[in-house]
């Protein structure tokens, strides 16, 4: 069985993205911080008869990151495709406007949204490599290409994150491992700002089967 390995898996996009893959015959690793709520997706998982399982890490802590990957790796015999999408919570994240943002503010955005996916990458692109086949899939929100002032610090860092995975997917031309940039320009759920454009998880999943599968596009990007 081919295996996808959603590192920043949650109830929302992560679960949905799980489905999307599992239903086409994938096994799926969750990677997170906390292993009882992986635990929890898991199960939720293998009761619609997608095989999962969770593998805690802080996407902040590279060792941690690379150590719940090879380990994934070795659970499901190789991981086929990365999707890689953390979200910081409303606790633990300080958005800042640009004239206000100290260089702190944006270190903390690019440990999570950039840093991370850099490890995560380093973690399976050799074997993808060696295989000469793969799929590296990375998420940010649309303030990556329009950025919004309120989200200052962490526009610039998914900015910084959607360069560099243009910039591989060049590299990787030719390779048979394909890299590709989601773009999500709505809130998700139901529960957004008034006014402002809403999609599902589910509506949003597709997209990344479809960049898997149909391996030119280097970037997609969902709107209303």
């Amino acid at each position: 069985m081919p295996t996808i390995a959603i590192v920043g898996a949650g109830p929302g996009m992560g679960l949905a993205i799980a489905r999307t893959f599992g239903s086409r015959g994938f096994d799926v690793a969750l990677v997170a911080r906390n292993q009882a709520k992986l635990d929890d997706l898991a199960g939720t998982l293998e009761a619609e008869g997608i095989t999962a399982a969770g593998f805690a890490a802080d996407v902040r802590d590279p060792e941690a990151l690379t150590q719940a990957l090879k380990d994934a790796a070795a659970r499901f015999g190789g991981i086929d495709v990365l999707e890689y999408s953390p979200t910081g919570t409303i606790a633990t994240t300080t958005l800042t406007v640009p004239s206000q943002t100290t260089p702190a503010d944006v270190q903390r955005e690019l440990e999570l949204l950039f840093y991370g996916a850099i490890t995560a990458t380093q973690a399976v692109l050799p074997a993808m490599r060696e295989a000469g086949a793969g799929t590296l899939l990375y998420s940010t929100g649309a303030g990556s290409i329009d950025p919004l002032p309120m989200l200052g610090n962490a526009n610039a860092a998914a900015a910084a994150l959607r360069n560099w995975v243009l910039n591989l997917h060049k590299e990787l031309a030719g390779t048979g491992v394909q890299a590709a940039h989601v773009a999500i320009g709505v809130w998700i759920g139901t529960d957004g700002p008034p006014g402002a454009p809403t999609a599902t998880a589910d509506e949003i999943a597709p997209v990344y089967w479809d960049l898997h599968v149909h391996r030119d596009d280097a970037e997609r990007v969902f709107t209303r």
